[in-house]
C-alpha cells in the first residue's frame, strides 16, 4: 500500500505540471506514454521490442498522438498526414511479414496495427482535449477517475452481480452503476463551478457516456491481460503496474468525449 501511495504522488507531481503546462509538453508526454503502452502490448505477446514490427507500432503510435493542427501548421506534404502515414506504417509491417520469413507473421502485423491505433488515438484525444482547454480536459479526467472509485466503493459494499466475471471477477454490476451516477453527480457539480460550452442537460449525457466508456475501456484491457495470462499490463509504476493499467479507461473515455461535441 505505501509503495502504491508513493508512486502516485509522484506521479502527480510530475502529470500534473505538464498537464497544465500544455503545448509542447503535453505532447511530448503523450507521445513517451504512446510509446511506452504499446511496448508493453509488445512484451505481452512476447515479441522483442528492437524488432522491427515493434519499432513500428511504437513509432507509429507516438506519430498518431500528434495533434491535427501539427501537419498543417508545418506545410506538410500530403505523404506525411495521419491517415497517409498510418497507411505507410501498416505497408511496411505487411512487407515486413515477408522479410522476416513469417517469424514476423499476418496476426502480428494485425495485433500491432490495432495497438497502435487504439493506444495512438486515444493519446491524440487526450492532447486535443488539453488543446480545447483545462476545463474540458479535467471534465473528462475527473469523470475517470470518479467512475473508478464509486465503482470500486459501492461494489466492495453492495456488489453482488458480477458484470464481466470471465474477464475482470472483481466487478459488479452494483459497483458499475453506482460509479456512473457518482461520476454524473460530481460531474454535474464541476459544470456549476467550471463553464463548459455545453448545457447542464447534454453535460449529464455526455458524463453518462464518458462514465460508461471509460469503463469499456478499462474492461477491454481487462480482457487483453487475460488473454495473455499477464497480472498486470507491465512494471513501470510500482504498485500500479503499466502505463496502459492507468490509462486504458482514458484511452477510450477521451475519444468518446470527442465524438460527442465536447472538443468543440
Amino acid at each position: 500500500m505505501r509503495t502504491r501511495v508513493i508512486t502516485a504522488i509522484v506521479a502527480l507531481a510530475i502529470f500534473l505540471p505538464i498537464v497544465f503546462a500544455g503545448g509542447i509538453w503535453i505532447q511530448i508526454l503523450a507521445a513517451l506514454l504512446a510509446v511506452i503502452a504499446t511496448g508493453e502490448i509488445v512484451m505481452m505477446r512476447r515479441t522483442l521490442l528492437v524488432d522491427f514490427g515493434a519499432i513500428l507500432a511504437m513509432l507509429g503510435a507516438a506519430i498518431m498522438t500528434l495533434p491535427s493542427e501539427f501537419m498543417t501548421a508545418l506545410n506538410a506534404p500530403v505523404i506525411m498526414h495521419r491517415s497517409t502515414m498510418l497507411y505507410v506504417f501498416v505497408l511496411l509491417m505487411l512487407v515486413h511479414t515477408v522479410l522476416a520469413k513469417n517469424k514476423f507473421n499476418f496476426e502480428d502485423a494485425g495485433v500491432f496495427t490495432l495497438a497502435m491505433m487504439y493506444i495512438g488515438l486515444g493519446f491524440h484525444m487526450f492532447v486535443q482535449a488539453r488543446f480545447a482547454g483545462l476545463g474540458a480536459l479535467f471534465f473528462v479526467l475527473l469523470i475517470v477517475w470518479t467512475t473508478d472509485s464509486g465503482a470500486y466503493m459501492i461494489g466492495r459494499k453492495i456488489g453482488k452481480t458480477k458484470l464481466a466475471p470471465a474477464i475482470s471477477p472483481n466487478k459488479t454490476w452494483e459497483g458499475s452503476i453506482g460509479g456512473t451516477l457518482v461520476a454524473v453527480l460530481v460531474a454535474a457539480v464541476y459544470a456549476y463551478f467550471v463553464p463548459l460550452q455545453f448545457s447542464w442537460g447534454v453535460m449529464v449525457f455526455i458524463s453518462l457516456l464518458v462514465s460508461i466508456s471509460g469503463q469499456f475501456g478499462d474492461l477491454i484491457e481487462s480482457a487483453l491481460k487475460r488473454f495473455y495470462k499477464v497480472k498486470d499490463s507491465g512494471t513501470i509504476l510500482p504498485g500500479h503496474g503499466g502505463i496502459l493499467d492507468r490509462f486504458d479507461s482514458m484511452l477510450i473515455a477521451f475519444p468518446v468525449f470527442y465524438l460527442l461535441g465536447g472538443m468543440g
